[in-house]
């Protein structure tokens, strides 16, 4: 399908991207080698300007936070976080912290806040135990988020993560959905911390395996196609069909989360109607098919792209993973 302008998860208007990354050997056994990402929905304010969400949990040995009440709902309310197993609790606290800040009716006048962070485990070349991840950290990718082109590969909350026995991290790609006068993009960004060398289907690496738990990939979807909860789980699904096409066969340790967004209609927190009017895509119409074909091919790209932007990197104790190269 034809790609968007950027080929990045940026090409959906309003959506925009912060990294902070913490790199640092500290000495012959420890390092610092994690951060964090921040994905925002839309240029407003998350919690004044909801949008529809959904998730799919593929594989469930993951941490997240947030998913039961965006499911119960269907309405995510605050930018998705993505971060080192270890330090969803430091991340928590400092998206908490500046949605606060932008918001001083929250926990007051008005209802609680229900925020969204994931992860993935980078023991094998980060401390984690070392807890280097600060709220202050997440601030700073919020802050730091931005339209348009963005770092990928180990950067952010990539900085430590192995994929397929390389180097992998973050990853974006972006498809444009069409139908006669009607069109939509779709983007991708993925967390890519998993599976072993020999199950990528495209890979001509001969990598030693390494001895790494499981790993996990965290899927980000988002759109401006008009569609509501229940569609962004059917475009969620889709996304582990890009993900099964690079090759991995999901590991019993695998989280393989996704999360689905649209931007297109938001939902105002308080309002004087007693109903929601937005248009929304009918599923028999063609342009669904092809949404659900974007998303998987955004998806197997923004996983070949954390690997082809990531550069070799050291780690605790040593350690070193290479940078993955297709030819």
């Amino acid at each position: 399908m034809k790609k968007g302008l950027l080929n990045l998860i940026t090409d959906v208007p309003g959506v925009k991207i912060g990294h902070v990354t913490l790199y640092e050997n500290m000495n012959d056994k420890d390092s610092i080698c994690t951060g964090v990402t921040a994905i925002l929905p839309h240029s407003k304010n998350s919690f004044l300007h909801k949008v529809p969400a959904a998730s799919f949990v593929l594989n469930g040995f993951g941490k997240t936070v947030g998913l039961i009440q965006l499911e119960e709902l269907g309405l995510m309310e605050s930018p998705i976080m993505l971060t080192n197993t270890f330090s969803v609790g430091a991340v928590l606290e400092g998206t908490l912290s500046y949605m606060l800040e932008q918001n001083p009716t929250i926990g007051d006048s008005t209802s609680s806040l229900n925020l969204v962070v994931g992860e993935c485990n980078d023991s094998y070349l980060n401390s984690m135990r070392l807890l280097a991840v600060r709220p202050q950290h997440a601030i700073e990718a919020l802050q730091a988020a931005t339209s348009g082109s963005f770092e990928q590969g180990a950067v952010g909350a990539g900085k430590g993560m192995i994929c397929y026995g390389v180097k992998g991290g973050i990853g974006s790609s972006s498809r444009i959905a069409q139908h006669e006068d009607l069109a939509f993009h779709v983007g991708v960004l993925t967390l890519s911390n998993f599976g072993r060398a020999q199950e990528c289907r495209i890979s001509n690496w001969d990598q030693d395996e390494v001895d790494k738990p499981d790993g996990s990939v965290i899927i980000v979807v988002a759109t401006d196609a008009p569609v509501d909860a229940r569609q962004l789980k059917r475009l969620a699904k889709r996304a582990a069909i890009g993900l099964g096409r690079t090759g991995t066969h999901i590991h019993n340790g695998s989280g393989d989360i996704v999360i689905a967004f649209s931007n297109a209609n938001t939902v105002a927190h308080e309002s004087n109607t007693p109903y929601e009017t937005h248009p929304v895509l009918r599923d028999d119409h063609p342009l669904m098919n092809e949404l659900f074909q974007a998303v998987i091919e955004a998806t197997e790209e923004a996983i070949y792209q954390s690997i082809r932007h990531a550069e070799t990197t050291t780690g605790r104790l040593g350690r070193v993973i290479e940078k993955g190269i297709f030819q």
